[in-house]
């Protein structure tokens, strides 16, 4: 389900936490690039993005594609970040209606 459509009925309490959570969680895509730079031979970024799988077939395998796998990495690492960010705060928005539905029940 679309973020924007499942925060359109929250309050601003909520909306705030929300936005606290993900300030504090969500990946940087200048951090995965620069990891990509620097430790991409080691699978860095992808260890970042939290696809460990992918990273220890990159570090088992990678070395005899290296620079073919790195390079194609390169274009899909903004794309993967969005998506990691776009899950995190999905996780964010369903704790944050579960914590207010129980809270409610709890009060009546």
């Amino acid at each position: 389900m679309n973020n924007l459509l499942m925060k359109k009925d929250l309050s601003a309490e909520q909306l705030a936490m929300i936005n606290s959570e993900m300030n504090k969680k969500q990946k940087s895509k200048g951090i995965a690039y620069a990891l990509w730079f620097f430790l991409g031979t080691f699978a860095g970024h992808r260890f970042y993005s939290g696809d460990i799988g992918r990273a220890i077939l990159m570090l088992l395998f990678g070395w005899a594609t290296l620079f073919i796998w790195n390079f194609v990495d390169v274009f899909f690492i903004g794309k993967r970040i969005e998506q990691k960010n776009e899950e995190l705060e999905n996780n964010i928005i369903m704790t944050v209606k579960a914590l207010s539905n129980n809270k409610s029940a709890a009060t009546a």
